[in-house]
């Protein structure tokens, strides 16, 4: 059991380390193909495509995962049910979004030119949604070769999209670019999707009654799931909400809406991104503890619930130790290598030294999951979208820019990781 886990950790790890410096290169690419106008479309349109992606996706790639790896349930008739689920969502999801994108565009972002954007992410969510429960799968079976795979495949297949096709239509303007950027998501799924199908057991039988969604099943999918959705949804929710507020109480503190859109363009494309690119080998450790957890907690294993549990947290500890502070040290050298800019260095400055707790969060979170305590996750992700939001808009009435959002940005990590570390330690002590 222990070489399985460090096994599925390693392979993460290391694929993790090739698809991330891929993405590395993707990133390079298209921020300076479709430029700082660019950057900064794209980089307002991501809280409402990430909205979007939890909704339709629904967390039923860890779902899966947890019931699969638990072997309670055949795994065909996990994957079908869950099929059946996201058909639903992602038909009402689309609907709603076909509706409402231009109040959402024109009277919310105050951005007229956004409108064309959020179609374009509309249109990619059945595709993202479909991939996402084949990795589900996968990761319950504990196979990660194939998840890698599939994930290199994708990025190389999405880089040669980017540097062939992307500067043609940057000629014919900005915005269809970042749409077209946007709408790649739709080829490299599909190209995923492929990868698996090659992976799937060789001896697989499919009869009329394994592609028939079972409700109990369903039921059980979702009993997971929307406890889990709900807290990414609540993240996602204050996410949302982020450029919108911060463009409104500016606005009407005086700045420039062009100010707004290039500053906040810096913060998440230039500060944030860089700040969270080492977090792929948290995530691998994460993704490769949850069946782990599930296992043990299972079977009431509580001294190596325990072990594994200290084991992932202080590794992700010495990660987010040591590449919080190379970050922050070599910031100028690392924004103008990556992005050719130096735009979000002031911000990083001050971030930095509080994302070493950031990668603490994502071990912990499937921990909890593991654990069967996602509606307390849940819990402390609402509070936590709560404080962030209030301190947002009460320090952008104090005229000092988006320093704001990045007040908030610090005051709802600390919250969230001593919250959640507070409770695992309550447990493991009892």
């Amino acid at each position: 059991m222990k070489n399985k886990f460090l096994k599925s950790t390693l392979i993460l790890l290391l694929g993790g380390f090739v698809t991330r410096i891929l993405g590395f290169i993707i990133k390079i690419a298209y921020t300076r193909i479709i430029l700082e106008e660019g950057v900064s479309l794209h980089s307002l349109i991501m809280p409402t495509y990430s909205l979007l992606m939890t909704i339709a996706t629904l967390a039923l790639p860890l779902a899966i995962s947890k019931l699969v790896a638990e072997e309670k349930i055949r795994s065909l008739k996990i994957v079908s049910s869950s099929v059946a689920i996201i058909i639903v969502v992602n038909t009402l999801l689309m609907s709603i979004m076909f509706l409402s994108s231009k109040f959402i565009a024109f009277h919310l972002l105050k951005n007229k030119e956004i409108y064309l954007l959020l179609l374009a992410c509309t249109i990619t969510l059945p595709f993202v949604s479909l991939t996402s429960i084949i990795k589900g799968y996968f990761f319950g079976k504990q196979k990660m070769f194939p998840f890698i795979l599939s994930n290199t495949v994708e990025q190389i297949i999405r880089l040669i999209l980017i540097v062939c096709f992307l500067p043609y239509f940057v000629k014919k303007s900005i915005l269809m670019a970042v749409a077209v950027l946007i709408l790649f998501n739709i080829v490299t799924e599909l190209a995923s999707l492929f990868v698996f199908f090659f992976f799937l057991p060789k001896n697989l039988y499919l009869s009329k009654e394994d592609l028939k969604p079972n409700l109990s099943t369903i039921k059980e999918v979702l009993e997971i799931s929307l406890p889990t959705v709900s807290s990414r949804f609540i993240g996602n929710i204050g996410f949302f909400f982020e450029p919108i507020l911060l463009t409104n109480i500016l606005l009407f503190m005086g700045y420039s809406s062009e100010y707004i859109m290039m500053e906040y363009g810096s913060y998440n494309a230039y500060c944030i991104s860089l700040l969270t690119m080492p977090s792929f080998f948290v995530s691998a450790l994460s993704s490769a503890l949850l069946p782990e957890i599930s296992k043990f907690h299972q079977k009431k294993n509580q001294k190596m619930l325990k072990r594994r549990f200290n084991q992932a947290l202080f590794i992700s500890f010495l990660l987010g130790l040591f590449f919080s502070l190379f970050i922050l040290f070599y910031k100028e050298k690392l924004l103008w290598i990556l992005y050719h800019t130096q735009s979000g260095i002031d911000y990083i400055r001050v971030l930095a030294p509080f994302f070493v707790l950031f990668y603490l969060e994502s071990p912990i979170i499937s921990t909890l999951q593991g654990l069967g305590l996602a509606k307390y996750t849940m819990k402390i992700t609402f509070w936590g979208m709560i404080l962030k939001t209030g301190v947002l808009v009460f320090f952008s009435f104090f005229r000092i820019g988006i320093y704001g959002l990045i007040l908030s940005e610090i005051v709802n990590i600390l919250f969230v990781v001593f919250m959640n570390l507070y409770k695992i330690k309550k447990i493991f002590s009892t």
